[in-house]
Formats: C-alpha cells, structure tokens, sequence
C-alpha cells in the first residue's frame, strides 16, 4: 500500500518547498489532472474556496489565470506561467500572485519550479518543488498557509480518482 500522505518540505538554506504525494491512480490521469483546467478547477483550491479558470494555455510559453474564489465570493488571483512541458513527465513553471487580468503582483513572492510525475508500483508519484528568491518569501507563503492548503487540495484530488470523477 502505498502512503498517500502530502508531504511537505521546507528548506530555508535552500529557498525551497518541495511537495509530494502519490496518488493510487494512472499517470495519464494524474498528468489531466493538472494540465487542463476543467479538472483543476475540480481540487485547486482548498475547501470552502474553489478556482475558477479564466484562460489556459499549456504550452511552453502559455500560461493558466485562474482566481480562487471564496465563499463569498471574494477573488485572489494567480498565473502560472509554463516555462517547459515534457508530456507525462514534468513541466517546469513560475508561479505569482497577479490581478485579473495577469498582471503578477510583485509585492507578494514569485516562485520558479518543476511538477515531476513518477509512475509508481501503486500509481502516480508528483513532486513539486519550488524555489523563491528569499527565505522571507518562503516565510509568507508558509504564513498565508500554503502547507494546509496544499495538503487540502491534493486530498480533495484523491478523493476525485477515489470516486472515478476524474
């Protein structure tokens, strides 16, 4: 069996966060999952907020505006700009904060990094690292909660492969 936990890991000398979870679901399926936006739309964003995709384009070069949305109706916008794309095997990314229309938010950290997809004896492996300019910029995303709400968005993807939704 495979531990279907998120792990989450921290490293300030470094400047990075590196996240992983296995999924007991095809790579192929996985891979959908976080390429096209009618299923990220699906579990990016963790629960009561939901994202909301405004374009996407994924290919090199592309990029995916989406807004998370709270249950209010409140709107926090991010890009993530796609830097390279190797089919089934990872793409690498920027990703930032911005405003409705694109336009990155320089206030708030800028990440670069790689979304790697493993196929495992049980399923799918992803890691995703990211690398930020400072280790103040890791400390905010870490201080708006990016570790329970990531940890929350990947649970809310395997329940999706759990109940054949993706």
């Amino acid at each position: 069996m495979s531990n279907n936990k998120t792990q989450v890991v921290k490293d300030l000398k470094e400047k990075s966060i590196l996240v992983s979870r296995e999924f007991n679901a095809p790579l192929a399926k996985v891979w959908r999952a976080y390429t096209e936006s009618e299923l990220l739309d699906q579990w990016w964003g963790p629960s009561p907020w939901r994202a909301e995709t405004k374009f996407m384009n994924f290919t090199p070069g592309g990029f995916w505006l989406y807004a998370m949305v709270g249950p209010e109706d409140q709107r926090h916008w991010a890009r993530m700009n796609y830097i390279s794309i190797s089919h089934h095997s990872n793409f690498e990314i920027e990703d930032a904060f911005c405003d409705e229309n694109g336009t990155i938010n320089t206030e708030l950290p800028v990440s670069k990094g790689k979304n790697v997809f493993t196929q495992t004896e049980n399923g799918t492996r992803v890691e995703f690292k990211m690398i930020y300019p400072t280790e103040a910029d890791i400390q905010t995303i870490v201080e708006m909660g990016f570790e329970q709400g990531i940890t929350m968005c990947l649970d809310q993807l395997e329940e999706l492969f759990k109940t054949n939704k993706i």
